[in-house]
């Protein structure tokens, strides 16, 4: 039980020290309407999510691609089973 108590007390004063208003932003841009620094952090922040998203596009683009490459080769073997099939004599 002491070990919730403590946990309890170290998460509040956590949140009770980085909680107030000085940390939320740095002397620079707190309180700065629309000086340089902010415009190019928004930019920044537009160039990390794009290439996030280019990234993350190429993957879904690879699986797709892994998907209809083992689709083909699914239809290409069960057409050549199918061939096979065929071409042999019936035994009975």
């Amino acid at each position: 039980m002491n070990w919730w108590i403590r946990q309890a007390c170290t998460t509040t004063a956590a949140v009770i020290i980085g909680g107030c208003s000085s940390v939320l932003a740095c002397p620079m841009c707190f309180g700065a309407e629309e000086t340089s620094m902010v415009d190019g952090t928004k930019l920044g922040v537009l160039v990390l999510l794009a290439i996030t998203l280019a990234v993350q596009g190429g993957f879904v683009g690879f699986f797709l691609y892994l998907r209809k490459r083992a689709k083909r080769i699914a239809d290409v073997e069960l057409d050549t089973e199918w061939s096979e099939l065929q071409r042999s004599p019936r035994t009975s």
